[in-house]
């Protein structure tokens, strides 16, 4: 989780991101509470553990929840000022929407016995936490293939998270023709 390097008091390789200076506590505090999302969303999707484990899916839950709750919320002042301007913004700030709402939704679907959406929306939520992860593939491949970075990052704002949602309503509705 390379994104824990910014909980550490001297951040090894930073981003070249303004954020990284004049916002490093907000981005700090959403890099580490994304990576804890990260690794605590994985295993609610582990069947043996929600069945053989109730009260560990629970928890693990609640850590999820609090950590995409905590990510989103530190999200907002980095986001509002996104190095390559209004477009990038939006993308990020929409991706932060749609995440928080995704999460809402699975906890209201759970508080009433709804297991069948929640899972659907729990999917969804991971989906958009992975957007993470697919950010970083597609800053590695702009930067590898010296693709401009201020037109690929206003991009990359809007397709770290689009396809993963996209891929995530596939595999549900995959699922659902099944049933």
């Amino acid at each position: 989780m390379f994104s824990l390097r910014y909980a550490l008091p001297h951040i090894p390789a930073p981003a070249r991101l303004t954020n990284v200076t004049t916002r490093r506590v907000a981005l700090s505090i959403h890099a580490v509470s994304a990576a804890i999302a990260l690794l605590a969303g994985p295993w609610q999707f582990v069947t043996s553990i929600r069945s053989r484990h109730p009260q560990l899916h629970r928890a693990l839950g609640r850590c999820y929840a609090l950590a995409v709750l905590i990510g989103w919320c530190a999200s907002l002042p980095i986001a509002l000022h996104a190095q390559t301007g209004p477009i990038a913004s939006a993308g990020f700030l929409t991706l932060g929407a749609c995440w928080i709402a995704t999460t809402t939704t699975a906890i209201w679907k759970i508080k009433h016995s709804d297991i069948p959406a929640h899972r659907r929306w729990m999917t969804r939520s991971y989906a958009l936490t992975t957007a993470a992860i697919t950010l970083r593939i597609y800053l590695l491949i702009i930067l590898t293939q010296n693709i401009p970075f201020v037109p690929a990052y206003r991009t990359i704002a809007w397709l770290c998270w689009i396809p993963n949602l996209l891929l995530a309503e596939f595999i549900l509705i995959k699922k659902q023709k099944m049933h």
